[in-house]
């Protein structure tokens, strides 16, 4: 309830995602890129990880009648402007989000298909990744796949540019709307993203390589960072290059701290932004 004075709201982001307990990925690197890049972050929490710099321990799933009720007490209340989707362990955990975002007529939904964490532990059952595909591609805005997780989805090796466009096609076939397929684990000097939009148009991104053991929760932090861009009004392309553009300063800023005794994370604060304001919603 309002008393009238208010004015303004904050550009609302949420994210849908795992727990990493040592902070580098999950919903902790959401947060920490939403507040950097001037939003307000709030989170439903599909799975409890017991992970650090190291690897993963232990999962625990949430129950999906418990991140349902998280999901609708977030938007019911504050509401949210984007959402980013992560770590979703289980069909009916994918089918749960699915169902909240018809339910709640959901836009702007960044689909980041967690498979692998960095140090190799599994982070999905089998059965989810079909239902992924089946659930979530059509509903989503884009679907950001690493390699290694573009592999799975495709179901072959992919050993080059001319095998992530053709990859990226395909997932387009299956139902995304559009794909940035981020080519950070191939081999060079030289990283390669390739964003590919419902009509064919192909964007790549390259730019150097930056050199450093610091990389978990890289993708995380990219999915995240291009649903607070969507957020914030940006359209799909640009929301993709500015959010690059972050993480790279991000990985450059933490390259040489040491955080734990494996891959550490990224500098999310290397550049905070003050929280963004806009129009009230009860005023436009």
């Amino acid at each position: 309830m309002t008393d009238g004075t208010f004015e303004f709201e904050y550009p609302r982001v949420l994210s849908i995602a795992g727990s990493d307990s040592g902070g580098g990925a999950g919903i902790q690197a959401d947060l920490k890129t939403f507040a950097a890049l001037g939003c307000y972050g709030m989170t439903a929490i599909t799975a409890l990880t017991a992970q650090n710099t190291l690897g993963v321990r232990a999962i625990h799933g949430v129950p999906p009648a418990m991140l349902r009720e998280q999901i609708d007490a977030v938007v019911e209340d504050i509401g949210l402007d984007a959402v980013k989707i992560g770590m979703l362990h289980a069909p009916e955990i994918v089918q749960t989000v699915a169902d909240a975002i018809d339910r709640h007529g959901l836009k702007k939904v960044v689909l980041d298909p967690v498979m692998v964490a960095t140090s190799g532990a599994a982070l999905i059952e089998n059965p989810a990744i079909a239902a992924l595909v089946r659930e979530l591609f059509g509903r989503a805005t884009v679907v950001t796949p690493n390699l290694d997780e573009a592999c799975l989805l495709v179901g072959r090796p992919l050993n080059g540019e001319a095998d992530m466009q053709a990859a990226a096609r395909e997932l387009l076939a299956m139902g995304a709307p559009a794909v940035l397929l981020k080519g950070g684990h191939l081999a060079g000097d030289v990283v390669s993203d390739l964003l590919v939009l419902q009509n064919g148009q192909a964007h790549w991104m390259r730019a150097p390589r930056i050199h450093t053991a610091n990389t978990h929760g890289t993708g995380c932090t990219l999915s995240s960072a291009i649903a607070a861009q969507l957020a914030l009004g940006a359209s799909l392309l640009e929301a993709v290059q500015a959010a690059r553009a972050y993480v790279r300063a991000a990985l450059e800023a933490g390259a040489k701290v040491r955080t734990g005794a494996g891959g550490g994370p990224l500098n999310h604060g290397h550049a905070p932004q003050a929280m963004r304001l806009k129009p009230l919603r009860s005023l436009r």
